[in-house]
């Protein structure tokens, strides 16, 4: 079976020209570097130092229980911080001007049981190619305990799902370090219908001894250290904080009301708009004015802008989103933002809700 395939038309040429201009003007003229500056930096020694300290005190156990608990709640919500400002930055390049200390930061994933070759591959080629399309983009592939588009089959225990991803959030990130990696490793697969880039024998020794070492140094030596039974609990703790908010940072990006999932013409196989406003009209913003967001997302909260200059570092996502702002006002071009973090929750809970029962 041929696999599926999505151009884009040529519509809205005219509007992608002007946005691109305008945001290439404004670095031309504030002489400044698209890529990550000494905030980011700084930030990266903060969530690094955090990681190293929490870890070697929860293999010490040198707090009471109830500390403990804390520090993997910490553990895991840094490990998440780190996914979105580190590793998401260097695998996009956008990091440094330096591809080798892209490459630094983008292994950071393998550090922490994921894949950085397999996840260039899955999120910057398909789901940045072709947002929201089925089929195509991983991200919003969750079957089958969630259907995220009315493209997606539709199970009986689907019309619940707007309550228990609230605990199944949670999971994934174990499911995509000790399955999803492996299956994707082994069937050679992205998706059902794309084929996963061949690789060569380095990144197949970076797979696996990144894998092993991480069990290791996550549950053989904490186990060697405090025993089975703690480590299995701050395992588990620290991994459902890491994956629950991985996975809400990412879906109210794009499961929201207001995102399209575009279905390409059976024909000719392309989309009725160009690549621009198709990213415009897959994905949303949350808490653009909340530097706390900001900072801890790494600026996954502006995914529009994101989406549009995936090349552009985060730290500079405030005035980008300006000017995209004022071109899309001017092209008539939506831009889909909510203004709480709580506002884009409701909105994806009344999303998921929606499409379970459809």
């Amino acid at each position: 079976m041929a696999e599926l395939k999505a151009t884009y038309s040529n519509n809205n040429l005219d509007f992608s020209a002007v946005l691109r201009k305008k945001v290439n003007e404004y670095f031309v003229s504030s002489e400044r570097k698209p890529t990550g500056n000494i905030r980011l930096y700084l930030k990266t020694a903060i969530l690094v130092l955090i990681a190293i300290s929490s870890y070697l005190l929860l293999i010490t156990q040198i707090a009471p229980i109830w500390v403990n608990i804390l520090v993997c709640v910490l553990f895991g919500t840094n490990l998440a911080a780190i996914g979105f400002n580190l590793m998401h930055e260097g695998a996009h390049g956008t990091y440094s001007g330096k591809r080798w200390v892209n490459e630094i930061m983008a292994f950071s994933l393998n550090v922490m049981g994921g894949n950085a070759y397999l996840w260039k591959q899955k999120h910057n080629v398909n789901h940045h190619s072709f947002t929201n399309i089925e089929g195509l983009d991983d991200d919003i592939d969750i079957k089958p305990w969630f259907r995220t588009n009315n493209n997606q089959p539709k199970h009986w225990f689907h019309r619940y799902q707007h309550i228990y991803w609230v605990l199944l959030y949670g999971f994934t990130y174990l499911i995509w370090v000790f399955s999803l990696d492996f299956k994707k490793y082994f069937t050679g697969k992205l998706t059902t219908d794309v084929t996963l880039k061949k690789m060569k024998p380095k990144e197949h020794f970076e797979f696996w001894i990144s894998k092993i070492l991480y069990l290791f140094f996550f549950l053989v030596l904490p186990v060697f250290m405090v025993g089975f039974l703690k480590t299995l609990i701050g395992y588990l703790i620290t991994s459902f904080v890491c994956g629950w908010l991985i996975s809400v940072v990412f879906q109210l990006a794009h499961l929201v009301e207001g995102a399209d999932f575009p279905v390409p013409n059976e024909q000719t196989q392309q989309i009725d708009h160009d690549w621009t406003v198709h990213q415009l009209l897959t994905t949303a913003n949350f808490a653009n004015k909340s530097k706390i967001v900001l900072w801890f997302t790494g600026g996954l909260n502006f995914q529009i802008e994101h989406h549009l200059f995936p090349k552009i570092s985060h730290v500079h996502y405030p005035m980008v989103s300006k000017l995209v702002r004022e071109v899309c006002l001017q092209y008539n071009i939506r831009y889909t933002e909510y203004p709480t973090v709580l506002s884009a929750v409701r909105s994806h809970v009344s999303f998921m809700k929606e499409i379970g029962r459809k």
